[in-house]
């Protein structure tokens, strides 16, 4: 039996992109990127987010220090901000943050662009990375993308483990 293509093994295939070539994304491009993030559900359609696009060499460094796995925001050409206001938002703000988020990193991979999200903790770091991305209360800056053109990975050993857990220990089916 063939089993038509719904696009899984589009989903499956996206990874995480920590190395960047220096060629600069598109307008064209970001705007895609943006447009999808702007289409995400949001519980009661609130839409409790603001992107920040950030180009700044020196603010995309200054953010790569506020989260023990942000180092890649300074070599990406672009990174994306999400600012989310949780009052307005109620308790469904980040989840709506966090799927606008994975909309904007499967619009980057369908255009073939690399892309990493980062949160910032502790709150001191949410605080900076909100001045940072010229943002005030009540809006807040949780969590960032980088976006950009994929580089080759250095040589080495990740920290990080690969793969995925197998759907027997994921799944459980109550009937």
């Amino acid at each position: 039996m063939e089993v038509a293509d719904t696009g899984v093994s589009h989903l499956s295939s996206l990874r995480a992109t920590r190395w960047f070539t220096e060629e600069p994304v598109r307008d064209e491009q970001l705007h895609q990127v943006l447009e999808a993030g702007r289409w995400a559900g949001s519980a009661r359609n609130r839409q409790p987010w603001r992107f920040v696009v950030v180009r700044n060499h020196d603010v995309r460094a200054s953010l790569s220090r506020l989260g023990a796995y942000a180092a890649h925001l300074a070599s990406a050409p672009v990174v994306i901000a999400i600012g989310v206001d949780e009052a307005a938002g109620g308790e469904d703000a980040q989840f709506d943050a966090g799927r606008a988020a994975q909309n904007m990193m499967l619009a980057a991979h369908s255009l073939r662009l690399g892309s990493c999200p980062v949160s910032f903790f502790p709150a001191a770091n949410v605080d900076h990375a909100t001045e940072l991305c010229r943002l005030a209360p009540p809006w807040h800056v949780r969590t960032a993308i980088s976006l950009g053109h994929p580089a080759p990975t250095p040589g080495g050993r990740s920290a990080i483990p690969v793969g995925r857990l197998p759907m027997s220990e994921l799944v459980t089916e109550i009937r």
